[in-house]
Protein backbone atom coordinates (compact mmCIF):
# COMPACT_ATOMS: atom_id res chain seq x y z
CA UNK A 1 0.00 0.00 0.00
CA UNK A 2 1.58 3.30 -1.34
CA UNK A 3 0.70 6.38 1.34
CA UNK A 4 1.62 9.49 2.25
CA UNK A 5 1.87 11.22 -0.82
CA UNK A 6 2.04 15.03 -2.61
CA UNK A 7 -0.49 15.98 -4.58
CA UNK A 8 2.25 15.45 -7.50
CA UNK A 9 2.68 11.70 -6.86
CA UNK A 10 -0.83 11.27 -6.88
CA UNK A 11 -1.35 12.30 -10.06
CA UNK A 12 1.56 10.20 -11.21
CA UNK A 13 -0.57 7.25 -10.28
CA UNK A 14 -3.35 8.28 -12.08
CA UNK A 15 -1.71 8.52 -15.19
CA UNK A 16 0.28 5.11 -14.68
CA UNK A 17 0.05 1.98 -16.45
CA UNK A 18 -2.39 -0.45 -14.79
CA UNK A 19 -4.86 -0.81 -12.91
CA UNK A 20 -4.53 1.59 -9.53
CA UNK A 21 -6.90 1.60 -6.38
CA UNK A 22 -7.46 4.79 -4.74
CA UNK A 23 -8.28 4.13 -1.34
CA UNK A 24 -9.91 7.61 0.75
CA UNK A 25 -9.49 7.06 4.80
CA UNK A 26 -9.04 9.30 7.10
CA UNK A 27 -7.50 8.46 10.75
CA UNK A 28 -10.22 9.69 12.81
CA UNK A 29 -12.30 7.69 10.29
CA UNK A 30 -14.06 4.20 12.20
CA UNK A 31 -15.01 2.75 9.65
CA UNK A 32 -11.63 3.02 7.98
CA UNK A 33 -10.23 1.38 10.83
CA UNK A 34 -12.47 -1.47 10.73
CA UNK A 35 -11.05 -2.27 7.16
CA UNK A 36 -7.31 -1.17 7.67
CA UNK A 37 -6.16 -5.07 9.29
CA UNK A 38 -7.67 -6.34 6.10
CA UNK A 39 -5.89 -4.14 3.99
CA UNK A 40 -2.93 -6.20 3.81
CA UNK A 41 -4.68 -9.27 2.61
CA UNK A 42 -7.05 -7.34 -0.03
CA UNK A 43 -3.58 -6.39 -1.82
CA UNK A 44 -2.13 -9.90 -1.69
CA UNK A 45 -5.61 -11.48 -3.25
CA UNK A 46 -5.97 -8.39 -5.79
CA UNK A 47 -1.90 -8.58 -6.87
CA UNK A 48 -3.27 -7.26 -10.98
CA UNK A 49 -4.12 -3.44 -8.99
CA UNK A 50 -1.61 -1.22 -7.59
CA UNK A 51 -2.79 0.26 -3.88
CA UNK A 52 -2.71 3.80 -2.91
CA UNK A 53 -3.95 4.58 0.24
CA UNK A 54 -5.29 8.57 -0.10
CA UNK A 55 -5.88 10.64 3.29
CA UNK A 56 -8.82 12.30 2.65
CA UNK A 57 -8.50 15.27 4.69
CA UNK A 58 -5.31 15.71 3.11
CA UNK A 59 -6.33 15.71 -0.12
CA UNK A 60 -9.92 17.45 0.34
CA UNK A 61 -10.13 19.32 -3.06
CA UNK A 62 -9.25 15.67 -4.78
CA UNK A 63 -11.92 14.44 -2.85
CA UNK A 64 -13.95 16.91 -3.46
CA UNK A 65 -13.49 16.92 -7.60
CA UNK A 66 -13.53 13.17 -7.54
CA UNK A 67 -16.80 13.32 -5.35
CA UNK A 68 -15.35 11.77 -2.37
CA UNK A 69 -17.87 12.42 0.81
CA UNK A 70 -18.38 9.02 2.38
CA UNK A 71 -15.03 6.98 3.82
CA UNK A 72 -13.48 4.83 3.18
CA UNK A 73 -14.03 4.70 -0.69
CA UNK A 74 -12.52 3.62 -3.66
CA UNK A 75 -12.03 4.82 -6.90
CA UNK A 76 -10.03 2.60 -9.49
CA UNK A 77 -7.92 3.84 -12.21
CA UNK A 78 -6.81 2.21 -15.46
CA UNK A 79 -4.33 4.11 -17.84
CA UNK A 80 -5.72 7.32 -17.17
CA UNK A 81 -9.59 6.58 -17.11
CA UNK A 82 -12.06 5.83 -13.94
CA UNK A 83 -12.98 2.00 -14.88
CA UNK A 84 -15.14 1.58 -11.25
CA UNK A 85 -15.82 3.39 -8.22
CA UNK A 86 -17.15 2.47 -4.48
CA UNK A 87 -17.66 5.15 -3.16
CA UNK A 88 -20.24 5.74 -0.09
CA UNK A 89 -21.07 6.19 3.48
CA UNK A 90 -21.35 2.93 4.15
CA UNK A 91 -19.00 0.32 6.12
CA UNK A 92 -16.56 -2.36 3.43
CA UNK A 93 -15.77 -5.37 4.36
CA UNK A 94 -13.09 -7.47 2.93
CA UNK A 95 -15.47 -9.68 1.16
CA UNK A 96 -17.32 -7.03 -0.56
CA UNK A 97 -14.15 -4.80 -1.85
CA UNK A 98 -12.52 -8.39 -3.02
CA UNK A 99 -16.33 -8.79 -4.71
CA UNK A 100 -15.71 -4.98 -6.41
CA UNK A 101 -12.24 -5.66 -7.79
CA UNK A 102 -12.99 -8.92 -8.96
CA UNK A 103 -16.07 -6.98 -11.30
CA UNK A 104 -13.15 -4.98 -12.63
CA UNK A 105 -10.94 -7.60 -13.75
Amino acid sequence: MIKNQSLEELVSYVTAKGKTVFLFTADWCGDCQFIYPALPEIEAENPDFTFVQVDRDQHMELAQQWDIFGIPSLVVIEDGKEIGRLVNKLRKTKEEINAFLASLT
